[in-house]
């Protein structure tokens, strides 16, 4: 597993980050209550923290969830899985063909994949995530995948 798996995406972070920060804030607020309120107010930070915990449960069972979808693949051929010629129409060969050149390079069926992906509009982080390549290469399919005007879009899988 690579470290860019184990980091948490923006948005994930920005909701860990903003329940943490409520976390602090109830703790602030209870030591400022006065005597008599404090058994109220615990009451209500309790609720408070017990919705943060389900947040960020949501969060880890979203990305156990995404983990766990199944990609879409090309469709049989007589040699195993195959893409077709029109899936493959716009493929930047050009512009990818120096980075399978260098020595770690990923290999031309995940660029075609991240390709297939690109296609349906995923996101490059999440390509990246999903095919274990390189970000600065998923970036440069989506955005050729983004000026590649096809009047028949692939199907969703």
């Amino acid at each position: 597993m690579t470290t860019s798996r184990l980091l948490p995406q923006p948005r994930e972070a920005a909701v860990l980050a903003a329940v943490l920060g409520l976390l602090v804030l109830e703790e602030i607020a209870l030591g400022l209550a006065e005597e008599e309120d404090r058994p109220v107010i615990g009451g209500i930070l309790i609720g408070a923290s017990c919705s943060g915990l389900l947040v960020v449960g949501a969060v880890l069972f979203s990305r156990w969830l995404d983990a766990r979808r199944p990609l879409p693949l090309p469709p049989p051929g007589p040699n195993g899985r195959e893409y077709s010629a029109r899936a493959l129409e716009g493929f930047p060969m050009e512009a990818v063909r120096p980075l399978l050149l260098t020595e770690h390079a990923p290999q031309l069926g995940q660029l075609y994949s991240a390709w297939m992906l690109a296609r349906t509009g995923r996101t490059a982080s999440w390509i990246a995530r999903r095919l274990d390549l390189p970000v600065e290469a998923v970036q440069l399919l989506v955005d050729a995948a983004r000026t590649h005007t096809d009047p028949r879009p692939l199907p969703e899988a």
